[in-house]
């Protein structure tokens, strides 16, 4: 009589596939989640990190407008009645700095005395927008909230008074910027990003929009937006949120200190992912050929195994008698076999377990300069000193770095350092590795490598760097120093300590130049 249960066959090949799918389900689905929480946190943090630099870029743009106005109000009160002169300051400002729209001067009763551009109509005329009330009432510098002024453009009027010497107010004179056009807002914060849906915009302190990609978003009240909420409470932060429109968007955002204005950076938080579904698609493509070759492996096995067993059952079946069928009852049915099974099943599964491995370490360079990160460099390091390999660092900066940054700017900055990764990655080596070590700091590691080899890939580097004009418009210098383990030091920390000396010893010495760490393993 033939029995209906299942096979021991047909089990190990079904608990195989279960195993083979729900490892790998899981496996790949709990590093997809790690790698998009990255992604979130970092772009979070970079959002946040540019709308603080870009808050604090309006900010002194801001301060020297009143500056600006300032001076010219110096240098005309004295002429208040020359009309020649006032006109000539009005077109030199809007001209000149670029700051402003429009430019005009009043006389203390808020009479326009001059103009500029002459084709606004309204010199000798007397303004009574909200802004220069405002202004003429508090003889103060301000700037105003945004609204209609007497042309019908939606403005934002920046002022500062006029005294006497006998400090007696004769008027003022103010610059405007014209919301929904060509300002000088696009000029500082436009054409930020790329274009894959990631803007910046600015809201006044009454949650109002006052610049935006989209002009038709400028004026709208946007103070149910939580982001805006916090910033216009005078919060620096980033946090996921949801926009007007119901897209889910990842932004940072700062307080502009001297105005109570918000800036928000923000990205589209599908695009942002985007990366990560393709890193998940190409780890799939990648490890189904192995996979299949995996499965069909432990189905070979897991027949081999079987059909023996299942011969020995029907070849017993045919001859038992009532003895041998009670102790056929007895076995047990988890045996050895099986549990060697197993033990190939997850062997197979090893590779799989790699590449998904492989998948949530995918984060290991540095997001600017497309280079090892730190985390990975310290974890080479780790395994170089674990399998005693010998291996050189060359710890470098840049010369003067910081006075990069202040007279190009934070993104020249940026463009210096990536062209610094580049130079490192032409000069390296068969395996040698270009790391960022942190802010201007950069770091190569050499395999098997001695201080003389080193010190000659150094110079190469150091030279090559000297001798090409940079992205700020001329060549910049890196000091470099130089360790080397075992020879110079016998574990990790000491060994960097030892390259970090060096460099120091090269940053006393004139900078522009390489110098090798001495023994500090006594």
């Amino acid at each position: 009589m033939k029995s209906h249960q299942l096979k021991l066959k047909h089990l190990i090949m079904g608990v195989a596939m279960a195993a083979f799918f729900f490892t790998s389900i899981g496996s790949v689905w709990g590093g997809y989640r790690m790698n998009i929480d990255s992604i979130k946190e970092n772009t979070l943090e970079t959002n946040r990190v540019y709308a603080q630099k870009l808050a604090s870029t309006a900010d002194s743009y801001l301060h020297e407008a009143f500056q600006i106005l300032g001076y010219s109000a110096d240098q005309i009160r004295t002429k208040m009645d020359d009309e020649q002169v006032l006109n000539q300051e009005t077109e030199r400002l809007r001209l000149q700095n670029q700051m402003f729209n429009s430019v005009v001067i009043t006389n203390a009763k808020g009479l326009v005395l001059s103009v500029s551009p002459p084709s606004i109509e309204i010199k000798g005329e007397v303004l009574t927008s909200i802004g220069a009330k405002e202004a003429l009432a508090k003889k103060t510098p301000i700037i105003s909230k945004p609204y209609e002024a007497m042309t019908g453009r939606l403005i934002i009027f920046i002022s500062y008074p006029i005294f006497s010497e006998s400090n007696e107010y004769l008027g003022m004179i103010a610059g405007t910027i014209y919301l929904k056009e060509p300002n000088a807002f696009k000029t500082l914060l436009g054409e930020h990003y790329s274009k894959d849906g990631s803007y910046v915009y600015v809201v006044d302190s009454d949650g109002r929009v006052i610049y935006h990609q989209d002009p038709s978003r400028i004026n709208d009240v946007v103070t149910k937006n939580k982001v805006v909420q916090a910033v216009t409470s005078g919060k620096d932060g980033a946090q996921l949120v949801e926009n007007t429109k119901g897209v889910k968007m990842l932004a940072g955002y700062s307080a502009v200190a001297s105005t109570g204005w918000g800036v928000v950076a923000q990205k589209p938080l599908d695009v942002a992912l985007a990366p990560s579904f393709d890193r998940v698609q190409e780890v799939i493509i990648k490890s189904v050929p192995l996979m299949i070759v995996s499965i069909i492996i432990v189905l070979w096995a897991a027949a081999r195994i079987a059909n023996p067993l299942q011969q020995l059952a029907s070849l017993t079946e045919e001859s038992l008698d009532k003895k041998n069928v009670e102790g056929l009852k007895s076995v047990s049915g988890w045996y050895f076999e099986a549990y060697s099974l197993k033990n190939a099943l997850v062997r197979s599964l090893s590779f799989l377990h790699g590449q998904v491995s492989f998948f949530k370490d995918q984060s290991t360079v540095d997001p600017l300069t497309g280079i090892t990160n730190r985390r990975t460099m310290d974890s080479m390091l780790a395994e170089w000193l674990a399998n005693k390999i010998p291996h050189a660092i060359i710890l470098l900066d840049l010369d003067h770095f910081k006075s990069v940054n202040d007279t190009y700017g934070h993104a020249i900055g940026d463009k210096v350092l990536q062209f610094l990764a580049r130079q490192m990655e032409s000069v390296a080596r068969e395996g040698d590795v270009c790391c960022r070590y942190g802010g201007e700091e950069f770091v190569m590691l050499l395999p098997n490598t001695t201080a003389q080899e080193a010190t000659l890939v150094a110079e190469q580097l150091r030279k090559a760097l000297a001798d090409t004009v940079s992205p700020c418009g001329r060549p910049i210098t890196l000091s470099a120093g130089i360790a080397v383990y075992p020879a110079m030091a016998n574990t990790t920390e000491a060994l960097i300590e030892a390259a970090d000396d060096a460099l120091y010893l090269a940053k006393q010495e004139g900078r522009n130049q390489v110098k090798v760490a001495v023994s500090k393993k006594d």
